[in-house]
């Protein structure tokens, strides 16, 4: 047989469709499993015998006329697994409640530029398996018949339809309300005679992980140096619901997990217009202490509601992409996302600088970008001082943002702008799938969290913890008295009072949190408008006749 008639044969549709199975099947398996990518087409090898051993497909096991031309039930099972496992390979761990909170808070302005191609490439992929898989089962009669069974047990298997049944099941819980009970209303019972500045930095991604110098060199170093000089927490965990960088912000500034609003927002087809009104957060117990606040962050302050939440919550000046870039030397100095940190601390320098020539205090959060996954955005600062970029590697991207951060630090120290100044350093999550994916996930993971400024000791502290406990404690750092030294969820590091994760397991907070109605409704409470009450109509009297009434005439007689 020549070449060409062999390549005509593998054209045929029974063996086009048995390799694109056998393909997509081996992917699936290396993205879901730590299977090696070159295994992928061994295993398409290894289909492809199977399916030649059993025959799939061959003309002598067509099936009837009437199941040749039925869709297969198996299409939308298939295409759930396809989307599954297109958000576990950009993101690495599935978060349904970042999915419904980015669709009702709006993705305007979002930098994920980089993964339409790859969202193009999986759904064309999708379409070619659909139709590899219609076809097999319109010419097997095996397969027609074992189709139904293959379809259910892609949906009971799909970790993604297992987390909206966990969801669903929540409604008809018997106590929705264990989170709520924990809730302390944030509430500032005194504050210090001097009432010091504050800076928060988040560092996207930047999760204390990366100070493991065994698997990820001096990545971190420039960070474990700051931590020097300030107290340094370890063992900051992440619970459901603040794994991305609203929820994080809003863990640490309302000390409570981000619940998405599901069917509280009223309007599902508009984005939200108000950001966790029902609670007060960080931003609103500092401007009743006369603090001018501000936000600046390198992305659009349109994506995810991250606008609406600081000007709802006691910010007055809230600068982003849009508000920022015009005023860079070269506005094409950009990436996907926005600015680049370098520029992102020359503008929180320059608001620092204004903020501190008024009188009262102030406080300043910023976030960064440099560590955003996939791969990063690397300043050019860094690469001039690093050398080049591979435009993979993310721990370049880790030092640089490190780097960044000490070197913004050491130049708002020199201008005398941290001398009455609490400075936090947080990561606002944990990182989403990057290159070292495979050494970050080899044991237990934890956030970024360092304190620094007047009367902060020094030392490193472990605590059982997570990201609501940092409100509590940025605002006993700052010398205020609160509540049993708690805000919301939170419990202050401070203190000696145990957290929740101390007394709690972090299985257990998180199985609560999928039953949790009261502190969803807590959160959101204020989104919808309240109804308007119905004016009230002037009642009228039943008069009614008695035989004492009675005037003793007789009725009229009708014409």
């Amino acid at each position: 047989m020549s070449i060409s008639s062999k390549l005509l044969k593998l054209a045929h549709p029974r063996w086009l469709s048995l390799l694109v199975i056998g393909l997509c099947l081996g992917y699936a398996l290396t993205a879901l499993t730590r299977l090696p990518h070159w295994s992928l087409p061994l295993v398409a090898a290894l289909w492809m015998a199977m399916g030649t051993w059993l025959n799939w497909g061959a003309p002598q096991s067509a099936p009837s006329a009437s199941s040749s031309r039925r869709w297969p039930w198996s299409l939308v099972p298939i295409a759930l697994w396809g989307l599954y496992i297109y958000l576990s390979e950009s993101f690495g761990i599935v978060d349904l409640g970042a999915v419904f909170f980015h669709l009702q808070a709006g993705m305007t302005d979002h930098g994920g530029v980089s993964r339409i191609g790859a969202a193009i490439g999986y759904t064309l992929t999708m379409v070619a398996l659909l139709a590899a898989i219609t076809w097999l089962i319109r010419h097997d009669r095996r397969w027609s018949l074992t189709e139904p069974f293959l379809a259910m047990a892609l949906l009971a298997t799909n970790p993604l339809l297992y987390g909206v049944t966990q969801r669903g099941a929540a409604i008809v819980t018997d106590d929705g309300a264990w989170l709520d009970r924990q809730y302390v209303q944030p509430v500032i019972l005194e504050a210090p005679e001097e009432r010091p500045n504050l800076l928060l930095m988040y560092l996207e991604s930047i999760e204390r992980t990366y100070a493991d110098r065994e698997r990820f060199g001096d990545a971190y170093a420039d960070l474990d140096a700051i931590g020097e000089h300030g107290l340094a927490y370890e063992g900051v965990y992440q619970i459901d619901n603040t794994g991305w960088t609203m929820a994080g912000m809003i863990a640490s500034q309302c000390g409570s997990p981000l619940m998405p609003a599901g069917l509280l927002h009223d309007r599902q087809f508009t984005p939200l217009d108000k950001v966790v009104p029902g609670v007060d957060c960080l931003g609103d117990l500092l401007a009743e202490q006369g603090y001018r606040l501000s936000y600046l962050g390198g992305a659009s302050t349109a994506f995810a509601g991250k606008g609406i939440f600081y000007k709802g919550h006691g910010f007055e000046t809230v600068l982003g992409r849009e508000d920022l870039q015009p005023l860079l030397d070269d506005p094409d100095y950009v990436n996907n996302w926005g600015l680049y940190d370098d520029s992102l601390y020359d503008f929180t320098l320059e608001e620092m600088r204004r903020l501190d020539q008024e009188p009262g205090p102030w406080g300043v959060v910023n976030l960064t970008l440099a560590g955003h996954a996939p791969r990063g955005y690397p300043a050019q600062a860094c690469i001039d001082r690093q050398g080049e970029f591979d435009g993979v590697d993310i721990l370049y991207s880790v030092e640089c943002s490190a780097w960044l951060a000490r070197d913004f630090l050491e130049r708002a120290d020199a201008e005398g702008l941290l001398d009455n100044t609490v400075v936090i350093i947080a990561s606002d999550h944990l990182t989403m799938r990057v290159s070292a994916w495979e050494q970050l996930i080899q044991g237990e993971r934890d956030n970024t969290f360092m304190l620094l400024g007047p009367g902060i000791p020094v030392g490193r502290e472990s605590r059982e913890a997570s990201m609501v406990d940092v409100f509590p404690t940025i605002l006993e750092a700052m010398g205020f008295t609160i509540d049993w030294h708690r805000a919301g969820l939170g419990v202050s590091l401070l203190s000696d009072e145990p957290t929740l994760l101390e007394e709690y397991s972090k299985t257990e907070i998180n199985a609560r949190m999928r039953e949790e109605r009261a502190l969803q409704e807590r959160l959101w409470n204020g989104l919808a408008p309240e109804p308007q009450p119905a004016p009230e109509q002037e009642k009228q009297e039943q008069v009614v006749e008695t035989p004492v009434d009675s005037t003793g005439e007789e009725p009229a007689a009708v014409q």
